[in-house]
């Protein structure tokens, strides 16, 4: 005797989220340990050394903490004014930050001593980058100048003033220490040759610029500003290549991930959004309790740091899972042993497939019964492909007449809310109008014995029924006029071909309408 098949629900597909590699890859970023500072954190920088400590810009101090235990290691608080843009220098030996009181300091990242106090600056410096020879700094002030310093003799070697509002960003080309770039609260982007002490280029953002990033090759940067991100080519004379708007708040930084493939950028939207370096699409977001300021990434995404308006800290660490890398392996030994044994028979075993509920009443001819159950609330609020499926199979069966006769007007109410629900949804949209027909025949002569409730919830599927008509015909007069632009753009090769499948395309949703719209007449 032929086993009974059950129903295939796997036809209805729920959409949702599509699952990318970088969707997996950070999602292993673990639970956000929050860490709470006296005030608004200003700059997060990791050492590019190991164990990869990160400095804390905060307040009147700068703190360097340990990824791993997330402690304070160091605390750098030799300043009597409010600190700005703690960095380390590519060695990971030295730290400098700039000040309220317009002062660089230098320390020793591992001393904690101030080796250097550099003096010039008649504002804030708010931004501070070591050059690639690992002998000069360049500032960012907010007396609307750029200098360069000689850390050796504490001189300053340069001074731009091409800026007309404070100077809150700047980044020093990583594969010359001859070239770097300064943003400006007047929307104004500058790049500078050390060699010849003059403008290379000047650009406009459009926005007050908060951040600027250099790509690893060093001919391509990206500055933040507003709302948007812009991409410029250095080697083209800054010629724009694109625009990003991600955001609806402003950016306020910037930083490379995954061995620079990936752009991290932190927003006032309380949103951290990653992109692709190839295609600057964006590939998967990070949420925070609130408005993210500040934005640090360790070599390998081994951490992400991000500081927030209120002073919170966020450190997620990149979890690995070991164990299931090591179960692969062990299967395959497993599989090898099992292959490697020679045998005369294979004996299969057939497993019977289970059979739920509404499986079991459908194979014993219970209709009315099988629909109470994929009715009930579990199945019609989780599940609803499964209902509608076993729907689709009484019609199949020539059934859902006898299931649905004789019904309680409280089932009939919950069958009428359910098809108001779904008939708008394009998975079951046929399946939906065939049951309300059904529905509509069963109940024709009866129909005005209903009062109350019931008869208001017909009469609320008769506008739903309505509604569905109208948005068929608009649909209709809108690719009529789409079929119109596309002939007089002659953009069509071949025309008999495309007008076929107009045709048909159109006598299916005239089908539709006319379905609809007799179910209409018949309430």
């Amino acid at each position: 005797m032929p086993q009974f098949k059950p129903l295939n629900t796997k036809k209805y597909i729920k959409t949702g989220k599509v699952v990318t590699p970088d969707t997996l890859y950070w999602k292993q970023l673990s639970v956000p340990t929050l860490v709470k500072e006296f005030g608004a954190i200003d700059y997060v920088d990791f050492s590019p050394i190991e164990p990869h400590y990160f400095a804390v810009t905060c307040s009147v101090r700068v703190q360097i903490y340990n990824p791993i235990t997330k402690l304070v290691v160091k605390n750098l608080s030799r300043f009597q004014e409010t600190a700005y843009g703690g960095t380390f220098r590519q060695d990971g030996r030295l730290l400098v930050a700039g000040d309220e009181q317009g002062f660089l300091k230098l320390f020793d990242s591992s001393s904690k001593n101030v080796l250097r106090l550099f003096k010039g600056h008649k504002a804030p410096v708010h931004r501070a980058q070591f050059t690639q020879d690992l002998l000069h700094i360049a500032s960012f002030s907010d007396d609307r100048t750029v200098k360069l310093w000689d850390i050796g003799t504490e001189k300053t070697t340069l001074t731009f003033a091409e800026h007309e509002d404070y100077v809150r960003a700047g980044a020093v080309n990583p594969m010359s220490p001859d070239t770097l770039i300064s943003g400006g609260y007047d929307g104004k982007i500058k790049m500078y040759d050390t060699r010849t002490q003059n403008v290379s280029f000047s650009i406009d953002h459009g926005s007050p610029v908060e951040s600027l990033l250099f790509l690893p090759t060093g001919g391509i940067f990206i500055s933040a500003g507003g709302t948007e991100m812009r991409v410029w080519d250095a080697f083209a004379g800054c010629r724009l290549l694109t625009k990003v708007s991600q955001h609806h708040k402003t950016i306020t930084s910037l930083r490379l991930g995954s061995n620079g493939k990936r752009i991290l950028s932190g927003s006032l939207d309380r949103h951290v959004k990653i992109y692709d370096v190839a295609t600057y699409q964006t590939v998967h977001t990070l949420d925070f309790p609130n408005a993210v300021l500040s934005l640090g990434v360790a070599p390998g995404d081994q951490t992400v740091v991000a500081g927030m308006v209120d002073g919170l800290i966020s450190i997620q660490n990149m979890e690995i899972d070991r164990n299931k890398e090591a179960k692969p392996k062990r299967n395959a030994n497993k599989q090898r042993r099992l292959t490697s044994m020679k045998v005369d028979h294979n004996i299969r075993d057939e497993k019977t497939p289970k059979l739920y509920s509404y499986d079991n009443l459908l194979r014993k001819y219970e209709y009315v019964k099988c629909l109470n159950v994929v009715m009930a609330s579990h199945f019609a609020r989780g599940y609803p492909e499964i209902t509608i499926t076993v729907m689709q199979e009484l019609i199949h069966r020539k059934g859902l007449h006898r299931a649905l006769a004789a019904r309680s007007h409280e089932f009939l109410s919950r069958l009428i809310s359910f098809i108001c629900r779904f008939i708008g949804e394009h998975r079951f949209m046929r399946t939906m109008i065939d049951v309300a027909a059904t529905l509509l025949d069963v109940y024709a002569g009866t129909f005005h014995e209903f009062t109350g409730e019931l008869g208001k919830d017909f009469i609320r599927l008769a506008g739903v029924l309505r509604r569905e008509i109208n948005l068929t015909y608009n649909l209709m007069e809108l690719q009529g006029g789409l079929e119109l632009l596309e002939t007089a753009a002659g953009g069509v090769e071949n025309g008999d071909e495309y007008h076929r499948f107009v045709k048909d395309d159109n006598d299916q949703l005239k089908q539709s309408a006319q379905a609809k719209e007799s179910s209409i007449l018949t309430v």
